[in-house]
């Protein structure tokens, strides 16, 4: 091959690259995300964020860590998770494979007979009308990747891949997220019904006062009837929560793959959470949230298809090379039988420019549309943190008032008990209100500590803690 072959050569190959680059662009995030705002009324350049920390030092309660643990490894819906990351994984393989060469065997034999009259040779020419070939031979393809078509349609699939794994991150973070607050539900139901049921047992005892002041004339008959009518307010309240309390432990076992059955479990007030609750800077939520990262992702993918989609208007350029050995008599079949060809072309479907660009419009308004719900998820992220901090602190402001309120309530119970006994300066229906009002307070009590403790599960979550 001559030196002016070869520069003819390289300007083409030369041509083709600068070509390519123009036809396909390279993925860089999009600068018009505006994550500043994202935290509502907090501003922070404090990277440190719970989000960063193990759940099992978030959750100081062995008997959750194990019910999470279980989780983990029976889950169904993390399972069918996993399998989307296997198919994906696989798409990914198949999108390497179309860089290399294909290759085929091909072995056949050939019985052919021809029509003497067909061949049209004169006459006294006796030609063998049939014959058998014996072949045997090797063909390969192998399309250059010109304009980027190839390297499109892997990193595409490699993107699926990394949205298939971020979306297994999403479903781990809730399904820890989901086992945490049912459980410290099912605790709260448990502390509801222990107070419950002490209230109950004090409202008997109060029915048997009642009588014996009645017996004294203390008090009227409509009293041991309002005394009774208030034990029995809180009898039907029992059964309401035992029915609760069942059906958060079926709910438990539904995200721990297994039958219904009782959850072993500890008690809410001995629940511990994380000293301080960091947040961290909105930014952060890029690549801590999963659910935030697999929307990227799939941005990703919209964006490598529009890449695919400018390729359809450039011809592909295949090499296509065949060898091996043919033969009339098998006897001789490796006997100057050899043949082989190679060839190089271009292929460039005509009158197609009507689809191709149809296609290029519909690819650039799928990434469009991925581009908004990757805005979209971001602030619902945003949203998410801002709902659950708030509920925390709302929480926290409550406790005290709570506290004061319950201790209050007690008192009144005690002095209105005994002002019915020693003193005709109150009736029942003083005394009646005030155990009614402490009951309520108390279990309101049990709600606002669930609160805090959900708050803090919430806001794990929603910083896209649970997954690393």
């Amino acid at each position: 091959m001559t030196n002016s072959s070869n520069k003819y050569i390289l300007l083409v190959m030369t041509a083709a690259l600068i070509s390519a680059c123009s036809v396909t662009k390279k993925y860089e995030r999009p600068t018009t995300l505006k994550t500043d705002q994202l935290y509502r009324d907090q501003s922070t350049t404090d990277s440190t964020t719970i989000a960063d920390m193990p759940w099992n030092t978030v959750f100081k309660d062995e008997k959750l860590n194990a019910l999470i643990q279980k989780g983990l490894e029976q889950n169904l819906n993390l399972k069918n998770a996993i399998e989307n990351i296997v198919q994906a994984r696989a798409s990914l393989r198949q999108s390497k494979l179309a860089y290399y060469p294909s290759l085929q065997l091909d072995a056949n034999v050939t019985h052919n007979k021809q029509s003497q009259a067909g061949l049209n040779f004169p006459a006294g020419i006796n030609i063998n009308t049939l014959t058998t070939t014996y072949k045997l031979g090797v063909s390969s393809s192998w399309e250059i990747d010109v304009w980027g078509k190839l390297s499109s349609s892997k990193r595409a699939a490699l993107a699926t891949y990394l949205a298939s794994d971020a979306a297994k991150q999403a479903v781990q973070t809730q399904l820890i997220a989901d086992i945490a607050n049912n459980y410290f539900l099912l605790l709260s139901y448990d502390e509801s019904l222990k107070i419950t049921e002490e209230t109950l047992k004090s409202r008997i005892e109060n029915v048997a006062t009642i009588k014996a002041l009645k017996e004294g004339a203390i008090v009227t008959g409509a009293a041991v009837v309002q005394s009774e009518a208030n034990q029995h307010a809180a009898e039907v309240l029992i059964p309401d929560l035992k029915q609760s309390i069942r059906e958060t432990e079926n709910a438990i076992n539904i995200l721990l793959g297994q039958g219904p059955g009782p959850i072993d479990r500890g008690v809410l007030g001995t629940q511990i959470i994380p000293e301080k609750i960091a947040i961290g800077m909105p930014a952060q939520l890029l690549n801590n949230r999963p659910d935030v990262r697999q929307a990227e992702f799939n941005f990703r993918v919209a964006f490598e298809s529009t890449n695919l989609a400018k390729t359809y208007f450039y011809p592909s350029l295949t090499l296509t090379a065949s060898t091996g050995f043919s033969n009339l008599e098998l006897k001789d079949f490796f006997s100057n039988s050899i043949f082989y060809s190679i060839i190089g072309g271009l292929t460039q479907p005509l009158f197609n420019h009507g689809l191709n660009k149809m296609r290029l419009t519909t690819a650039q308004s799928q990434q469009l549309q991925a581009y908004n719900n990757f805005q979209q998820s971001l602030l619902v992220a945003g949203q998410e943190v801002s709902n659950a901090l708030y509920a925390y602190q709302m929480a926290v402001e409550k406790e005290d008032s709570r506290a004061k309120q319950i201790a209050a309530l007690e008192k009144a119970v005690d002095f209105t008990q005994e002002l019915l006994e020693y003193s005709s300066a109150t009736n029942y229906t003083d005394v009646l209100t005030s155990q009614q009002n402490l009951l309520a307070a108390q279990l309101n009590g049990v709600n606002d500590n669930l609160q805090k403790l959900q708050a803090v599960i919430n806001l794990y979550r929603a910083l896209g803690g649970g997954w690393k």
